[in-house]
Order: C-alpha cells, then structure tokens, then sequence
C-alpha cells in the first residue's frame, strides 16, 4: 500500500480545533484582565456593569443605569458635578463594544418602552424569564398586597436585584460543577449562557 495523507478536511479540523482552545485560553486570559482592571479602576468598573447590565435587560433609562450602577459601584461613581458628560462617555464606549460584538445598542422614546435597548434582543434574556416564571409560582397573594404598598423606588430596587440574583444562582451552579473556576470566571460564564441562547 502507499503512503497514506491526511485529508485535508482532517487537517483543517485539527488546525480549526486547535486554533478554538487557542481563542478559548485567550479568552479565558482577557477576562482575568479585565476583572483586574476593573477592581483598579472606577472608570472600567462603571462600563462594565452598564456592559453586563444592559446585556441582561432592555428599554432601562438613563436614570435607572445610573441607579443600577451605583447600586454596585457605591453612590456618586460617576461623579458629582459632571455626571452626565461621565455616563455619555461610558456609554459610547459602551456602545462601540456592542457594535464590535454585532450588536446594536439603540435608545427608544416610546412611551411604553422607553429607555436603552439591543435591537433584536427580547425585552428580557431567556434565563431571566424562566427564573420569573418559577418565582410567579411561588408568589403567595399577601407578598402581592405587600409589594403593592412598596414605594417606587423600593420596587426599583427589588426589581434590579433580580438579574444579579439570576447571575450568581448560574455562577453558583457552574462552580459547584467545576469547584476550580474562578468566581470571576463563573460569573462571565454565567452571562455567556444567559444570552447566548
């Protein structure tokens, strides 16, 4: 018999396989960087939680990124006297790395969706859904009546604690599988299932 040769399907699935865990150890290095740069620096902390935010919900206002921020990032992370000429600077950036990424972050001026929105994405990522769908099943009427008297803000506030509370449940599952990732890691996992479906 002759010499045999690698067909070059083969060959190219090896190279495209190899060149993968590549992209995915570089990937992987990235993200150690930027949790790095965000913990040092307040300017990367605030765009990448308006990044993560605006990733997991749509049609949310200027005011209600600021909130949900400082929420995170402590009251006045953007400052205090130009405050907004700070969030117009995050969020273009923030707007390049969607539109780096393929996507369109765009504003609405509807009235009954207003606020920051990705075209094309639903109002809410499926994994947030199904975790508001199990909740609705556990709601006992008196939480209804109870939530019903909340002032605005204090639903505001419940409302925002649901997609971090959906986000660390994820990470919490995928460190229990896989005790040696990072916290880190999980939570950048965990927003990766969340919208890549």
């Amino acid at each position: 018999m002759g010499k045999e040769y690698p067909l070059p399907n083969t060959d190219l699935r090896i190279r495209y396989n190899a060149t993968m865990h590549q992209n995915s150890a570089l990937t992987k290095a990235q993200a150690l960087i930027l949790q790095d740069a965000i913990q040092r620096d307040l300017t990367t902390a605030r765009r990448a939680a308006l990044l993560e935010i605006l990733w997991q919900e749509r049609y949310l206002t200027r005011a209600q990124l600021i909130a949900r921020v400082e929420q995170r990032l402590g009251k006045d992370c953007f400052g205090v006297s130009a405050w907004e000429d700070t969030f117009y600077r995050d969020m273009h950036v923030v707007k390049q790395a969607f539109k780096a990424a393929g996507f369109t972050l765009a504003y609405s001026r509807n009235k009954h969706q207003t606020g920051y929105y990705l075209e094309g994405q639903p109002a809410l990522s499926l994994e947030l859904k199904q975790i508001l769908h199990s909740s609705l099943t556990e709601v006992d009427p008196r939480q209804i009546e109870i939530y019903q008297r909340l002032t605005p803000a204090d639903r505001f506030r419940q409302g925002c604690s649901i997609s971090d509370t959906a986000r660390q449940v994820v990470a919490f599952r995928i460190r229990k599988e896989n005790p040696s990732v990072s916290i880190q890691e999980a939570n950048r996992l965990a927003l990766q299932r969340a919208y890549q479906s």
